[in-house]
């Protein structure tokens, strides 16, 4: 045999893993040559500019609304601290006791759904956690306990979290409808930012429409497609968009972010908002 079943008892390695008692002894970390720590390095940087860019707006709970244009991340406002948003969703469920940004308040519901969604879990498991850092590399840590015990165990509300993301996503809609308004509230006008939210709101529902557990509630549990064509068909469709879950979660990650930053610049005076009519 090329290698024995027991490690040298020259050889020191951590107890457990892939270096415990009863694994191949290889020397080698891993047999790879090419750079596969690009991608989780990709990865984590990338998420943390989005978790950088999005902290700071969250906390500055100002320049979120420029008429017709609301930010995803201020979207619905539930505290009565909001800017008042003529036909938007101003949902003033919370008092005026609440004196920090109201976007703490909404962005619990489509940072749970991301966090918990099973892409990202793959994304910050292997860019932060480097549980694995990438596929034939091995875990640094001596046991893997998975998604059993907590905080881990608490991905598994990540079916309660895409409810809460279709109620979001119906919202934005809305928002984006009412971006065919001008500033005075008259329907009938087109601005660039029209075609910013409706980027947006494409890449969102086809995100949301993708999650595992959409094609779940759309076709799992059933026994006989035949006796259900249309569910079949849809879940033949939601089957599509999984394919692309990775690519539509990166792409709504940006267009939400550059729908906050396009409302951003118009409400701080940076940018003037072009119409077409």
């Amino acid at each position: 045999m090329v290698t024995g079943t027991e490690p040298p008892a020259t050889r020191s390695h951590p107890p457990g893993g892939v270096r415990g008692a009863g694994r191949a002894a290889i020397a080698a970390r891993h047999l790879r040559t090419d750079r596969w720590w690009l991608a989780p390095a990709a990865t984590a940087a990338g998420l943390l500019a989005f978790i950088a860019y999005s902290t700071w707006r969250a906390f500055a709970n100002a320049d979120y609304y420029a008429a017709p244009y609301v930010s995803p991340f201020y979207s619905p406002c539930l505290a009565e601290n909001c800017e008042p948003m003529r036909g938007g969703p101003n949902w003033e469920i919370f008092g005026s006791w609440w004196g920090l940004s109201p976007a703490i308040l909404i962005l619990i519901f489509p940072l749970g759904f991301r966090l918990t969604c099973y892409y990202y879990r793959k994304a910050y498991y292997r860019g932060f956690w480097a549980s694995p850092p990438a596929c034939a590399v091995a875990e640094p840590h001596s046991k893997y306990t998975g998604e059993t015990r907590f905080p881990l165990i608490l991905q598994n509300i990540h079916r309660y979290f895409f409810y809460a993301a279709l109620l979001v996503a119906c919202i934005l809609t809305w928002d984006t409808a009412l971006t065919f308004r001008d500033e005075h509230y008259a329907w009938g006008h087109m601005g660039l930012g029209t075609l910013v939210f409706l980027l947006n709101i494409v890449l969102i529902w086809a995100y949301t429409l993708s999650c595992h557990s959409c094609r779940h509630i759309v076709g799992g549990k059933l026994k006989h497609f035949s006796r259900h064509p249309v569910r079949y068909r849809m879940w033949q469709w939601v089957g599509k968009l999984n394919a692309r879950h990775m690519q539509l979660a990166w792409a709504s990650l940006l267009s939400v972010a550059l729908a906050d930053f396009y409302v951003y610049l118009v409400a701080s005076g940076a940018f003037d908002d072009p119409r077409f009519f």
